[in-house]
Order: C-alpha cells, then structure tokens, then sequence
C-alpha cells in the first residue's frame, strides 16, 4: 500500500506536501520508468520517449532520480546546464528544447565527477525536493528515470506521486525477465498502474545483408506481455548508433529519425500516448 504522506504532524512536510500536491496537479501523465535489472537501456527509452513527446507538441518534463548514476545531461548533450533562475526568486529546470525540460541531481554537485554518497532519507528528500522546489509548469507528460532495483527512489516516487504509472523495460533474455517480474510485483504491491512492457536490445539489422540478428534472443518482453495481461508498446533493436549518439549527447531519435530505431521508438510512443489517453478517459468516465 501506499504511504498517506497528505497526513502529518511536521509542519514542514505538511507544506511541503502541499506544494507537491499543487504542482503535481499542473502535470497530467506522470510516467516512470524502471527495471528490475540493470543495463537494460532505461534511460535511454525515457529521454528518445520524453523527445518524441516533446517532437509531437507535447510539453513534457524529464526527472533523473537516478541520484548515483545521472546520465541524463550526458545523453541529452546538456552537461553543464544551468537550472534557470527566475526574478521572483523561484528555480526552473534545465531547458533541452522549447518543449522539453529536465531536472538532475547533476546541477547540483559541485563536479559531475563527485561521487554522490548518500542514504534512504537523504535520497527521499532530494526526490521530493526535485518537485517541491522546481517550478515545472503545466506539462503533458513527466518521465521520471529510475535507476535499477524497487529501492528508496522507485518508492519515493510511488509514495509522493500517487497518480503515477509505470513502464517496464526489459531485454528479451530470460536472467533479465526473472528481475523484470519484480518491478511488475512492486507495481501491483504499491497500486501503480503499469501502461506497458518496452522489451529493449530485440534483436539486431544487420548492416550488410539485412537480416535480422537475434543477438540477445527475441520475444521476451512479448511473452511476459502475454503471461501477465499487461500491455507490450513495442521491440527496440540492437542499433550501435544508440551508443554512439548517447555518447554524443544526441539521441537517435534527434539525429537518425528516419532510421529503422526511429520508427520503432516511434511506434512505442504512439503505444504510450493511446494508453495514457485511455487511462484519462476512463478516469474522467469514473469521476463522472
């Protein structure tokens, strides 16, 4: 179950608990996406997910809560940003594209080599501090990006945002769905609606002759799709160009968007938009 944090005899984390509420109500898809495993590409589905959005008009906000391992400056080429700091005192997050913003414990060290050595209540506090004290505006969507494992982060994010869902990624090899299943077991026990299995590294084109090479199997996200009633967005294929433009610090779908990835990053956007939509239908249907 999850925590009632609207309750409490602090003072400060009543307030705080306020704001989040209130900015949380400017945001109207909260996406996070995890894995049980690590090394399965998640920050990569969640900036090429958060810039697709962002390419289909969408106004979308990105959160790292990766606090150990923050990528997402690096892949997005925007090392070094400067979160912007506004005349009425408040602090805005870093800007990537007129539609798309983002937020990184990185700003915030004093070198993005400075090792961050913090434990569960420190960690909590700067998550909640992410939302309470940036001033993300009205957005469409927020991708949160979390770092392997169901631990502190996954449930601070499942305690102070409430109305968030999940997506689950995984590759198609049987060590990595074993894990995988965990994260689905997390969700069911923290009431977080899952819209869908990203089954990444699925196979590769090969550059020569075309043919599809099964490098690290195929299919297995789709059968744990099946298996469990939860919706599949989508095959992401071994493509070394996601390496190399990650390095870069430009995403594939920036850079190769006609490429055979593009489409299927594509494709599980598409997924990820026509869920959410039907999720807020059948809300406002409920509400009704």
């Amino acid at each position: 179950m999850k925590e009632d944090t609207g309750k409490t005899a602090n003072p400060v984390l009543a307030e705080q608990d306020r704001k989040i509420k209130e900015k949380l109500g400017q945001i109207e898809n909260k996406i996070m996406v995890m894995s049980g495993k690590g090394g399965v590409g998640k920050s990569t589905v969640s900036i090429n997910l958060a810039i697709g959005l962002s390419l289909q008009n969408f106004y979308v906000g990105l959160l790292d809560v990766d606090l150990h391992g923050p990528n997402v400056p690096k892949m997005l080429g925007v090392e070094g940003g400067e979160l912007q700091r506004r005349p009425d005192g408040t602090v805005g997050p870093v800007y990537y594209s007129p539609n798309l913003k983002f937020m990184s414990v990185e700003p915030l060290l004093p070198d993005k080599d400075s090792a961050v050595m913090w434990r569960g209540p420190l960690k909590m506090s700067a998550i909640r501090q992410f939302i309470y004290d940036i001033e993300w505006g009205k957005l469409d969507y927020l991708i949160i990006d979390a770092p392997p494992g169901t631990g502190d982060e996954q449930m601070t994010v499942a305690q102070t945002i409430p109305d968030a869902y999940a997506v689950v990624v995984t590759t198609p090899q049987e060590v990595s769905l074993l894990d995988v299943k965990k994260s689905i077991n997390f969700c069911k026990q923290v009431n977080m609606p899952i819209i869908g299995i990203v089954e990444n590294m699925s196979g590769m084109i090969c550059p020569h002759c075309g043919k599809v090479i099964d490098v690290f199997k195929r299919g297995g996200g789709q059968r744990l799709s099946e298996e469990t009633g939860i919706p599949f967005l989508g095959r992401i294929p071994v493509d070394p160009r996601i390496v190399t433009t990650g390095d870069a610090g430009k995403p594939i779908l920036a850079t190769y968007p006609n490429s055979h990835t593009a489409e299927a990053f594509e494709k599980m956007i598409q997924n990820v938009i026509n869920v959410t939509q039907m999720m807020a239908a059948k809300k406002e249907k409920k509400e009704a």
